[in-house]
């Protein structure tokens, strides 16, 4: 049994909200840089140069690439061989964020309500998502999340009916209706089946996979593959200006469903799509 202490677990949080929120993962970044090669719009290359250097200068200078630094979403995958020390794991996650977006400078983005309003002043809590796998090691990924693009994500529960085809109708129509609100070009995470809530779960995961993979199954492969050609061929472009530069990636993760139903959740990411990963 490894003991890991609540407050390593406190302070590589807080790093890596300072480092997803001022750091553009090298995927996003080759793709940005791939994207200039094919835009056929002027503005839409434009556009896509100044993204990248905007980034550049945000990792030279150490500030956030966007002035909306997210609400922190959190996933722990938590070895069985772990036993945590010195606090609750929950406590130790939201203190590392409190730390993370003070010492980060970053902006505090959440209310305590979602009726009253009121700040919390410090960006926690965060959302958490547990799983506990084999080994000794946690397994760390802070996601920051803006919502100009989380508003613009939807749940559908389709009938098995409405198949494959049904489901990229449901997903190509959310792009299309999001338009330019989540600063294109976007990032598509999309969950297919489980429930009505782990749908959402394995969409805001999809988001984490590199741009430029795809599924192992034939199927789902062959559905973003589609998918990312028809959403570049809606026009909407860089920042909605227009452009064959819509979306950088689709990403798809699956898992089974009840005989009487399909969920369907598109979670749509900015281009940056903000993710940091690391193991303790």
């Amino acid at each position: 049994m490894r003991e890991i202490s609540v407050e390593l677990i406190t302070d590589t949080i807080a790093q890596m909200c300072i480092e997803a929120n001022c750091c553009l993962n090298e995927d996003v970044h080759t793709a940005l840089e791939r994207a200039k090669q094919k835009e056929s719009s002027p503005i839409g290359k434009e556009i896509l140069c100044q993204l990248t250097e905007n980034a550049d200068i945000a990792l030279q200078k150490n500030m956030p690439i966007c002035q909306d630094t997210g609400m922190a979403i959190v996933f722990l995958e938590i070895g069985q061989e772990v036993h945590i020390t010195g606090g609750l794991l929950e406590d130790a996650v939201n203190e590392g964020v409190r730390k993370g977006y003070e010492k980060g400078y970053l902006r505090k983005s959440v209310v305590e309500d979602p009726f009253l309003r009121v700040n919390t002043k410090d960006n926690t809590p965060a959302i958490l998502y547990t799983k506990i796998v084999a080994g000794d090691n946690i397994d760390i990924t802070v996601a920051p999340k803006g919502f100009g693009s989380e508003n613009m994500s939807r749940v559908y529960m389709l009938k098995p009916s409405d198949g494959i085809e049904g489901a990229k109708k449901a997903i190509l129509e959310t792009v299309e209706q999001a338009g330019a609100n989540p600063c294109p070009p976007m990032v598509v995470g999309v969950g297919c089946g489980g429930s009505f809530e782990y749908s959402a779960y394995l969409a805001k995961k999809a988001l984490l996979r590199p741009i430029g993979s795809h599924s192992d199954k034939k199927h789902i492969r062959e559905m973003e593959q589609e998918l990312l050609q028809k959403m570049n061929d809606t026009g909407i472009g860089p920042q909605g200006l227009g452009g064959n530069t819509t979306v950088l990636g689709v990403n798809i993760e699956s898992y089974a469903t009840h005989i009487a139903g399909m969920p369907i959740a598109i979670n749509i990411s900015c281009h940056v799509t903000r993710h940091c990963h690391k193991v303790i």
